[in-house]
């Protein structure tokens, strides 16, 4: 694991306390090709300088290898900060040199494409902004799986007022709905692009053979799910498919919710109302006790390496495939400057190996999601 200014390691919380622990500026080079004016440094504050291409020909999108997901800016995760906050924080992701924005209509709903319509509309010529569309909602809530063309027309519509643009740099269908052939959602989706609305076509949480069904009408841009150290199931068939057909992937939660952060255990408890994490299977303190053993994993590897356990984690991710752009999200400008830092760390294949081999030895406790969610789940 190579890092251009190599610290000794400090726990999370602690991690932030010291000034010196990892003020270097990264050295990483951009790819070559990318248009946008780079940020300017300011010391102590880390710049992302490394850009990953998702899909290919006239359908490819040049990022930066950490993209932000900005979900748990208001739902999902707990207490939130203040909108002005939030906005501002984004605001520093994009000074930051980030360039990949993810949010959905069901954010809320509403209100997280709002957010970050109102915070990227004055830089909205630096980055790319991810939405996605596939659900109903009433009463402020999804009440159902909806992709038929003109439930598909009207979020595009709605999506491009609260994001304050005319234009969806990457549209995902959110989870796949069992009463609409994926052939009609990629065609929808491909007409939008033909009417300047959207540029790319994403899908989420899908298996191998939807993913090629879907291609066929429409190329993927990208395919989004769930990727982490403790599920990895991508691996056997979707990362692959991804391979073959010149498609990115974007690995949501990639610490794991944040457990792989090392700042969750038993006693934690999920309790805002606001904080899905309470019915997840592997979020109880039976299974978060027992899953602990892994975020030892992390911090024996990273620790002599100057690594957080998260950012052991993401650079594991950025180590498995160059067009895997990981999209961490988080409420504060500490743990963002540690995720960008990641990138400054490079995972070699044996220690790559290490990784996995330390994880593999310990059984995951609890099912990553309850089996109602599940379901939803297209493989």
């Amino acid at each position: 694991m190579t890092r251009n200014d190599p610290q000794s390691h400090v726990g999370r919380r602690n991690f932030f306390k010291s000034g010196s622990a990892f003020g270097a500026a990264f050295g990483a080079q951009a790819v070559a090709g990318n248009a946008m004016a780079s940020p300017q440094q300011s010391p102590g504050r880390p710049l992302i300088s490394q850009f990953r291409k998702l899909g290919a020909g006239n359908y490819g999108m040049e990022v930066s290898a950490l993209g932000l997901g900005c979900m748990g800016m208001n739902y999902h995760r707990g207490i939130h900060p203040s909108r002005e906050a939030t906005i501002k924080l984004i605001r520093q992701a994009v000074e930051r040199g980030v360039t990949l924005f993810d949010t959905a209509e069901t954010y809320g709903p509403f209100v997280n494409e709002e957010l970050v319509g109102e915070a990227l509309a004055p830089l909205r010529g630096q980055v790319k902004i991810s939405t996605k569309f596939g659900f109903n909602h009433e009463g402020g809530r999804a009440t159902g799986l909806n992709s038929r063309p003109e439930r598909i027309r009207r979020v595009a519509d709605e999506s491009l007022k609260r994001l304050r643009t005319d234009v969806i740099d990457l549209f995902y269908q959110h989870r796949l709905d069992p009463n609409v052939p994926i052939e009609v959602v990629a065609g929808t989706v491909k007409d939008l692009i033909g009417e300047g609305k959207v540029r790319r076509f994403g899908l989420c949480e899908v298996g191998a053979e939807t993913i090629r069904r879907a291609h066929a009408v429409q190329p993927v841009t990208a395919v989004q799910s769930e990727y982490h150290l403790m599920w990895r199931e991508p691996e056997d068939k979707v990362l692959p498919v991804c391979e073959e057909l010149g498609i990115g992937f974007v690995p949501y939660s990639p610490v794991n919710r944040g457990f792989l952060g090392g700042d969750l255990n038993e006693y934690t408890r999920f309790d805002s109302g606001n904080d899905n994490r309470n019915i997840l299977p592997r979020f109880t303190p039976e299974a978060m006790r027992a899953n602990l053993a892994i975020v030892e994993v992390l911090n024996r590897f990273g620790r002599p390496r100057g690594a957080t356990s998260a950012q052991v984690a993401m650079a594991w991710l950025l180590a498995k495939k160059p067009w895997i752009v990981p999209i961490p999200g988080t409420t504060k400008l500490a743990h963002l400057d540690e995720n960008l830092r990641t990138v400054d760390f490079v995972l070699n294949a044996s220690e790559v190996r290490e990784i996995e081999e330390g994880v593999s030895k310990i059984a995951i406790v609890g099912d990553r999601y309850p089996a109602s969610e599940q379901q939803r789940i297209s493989r």
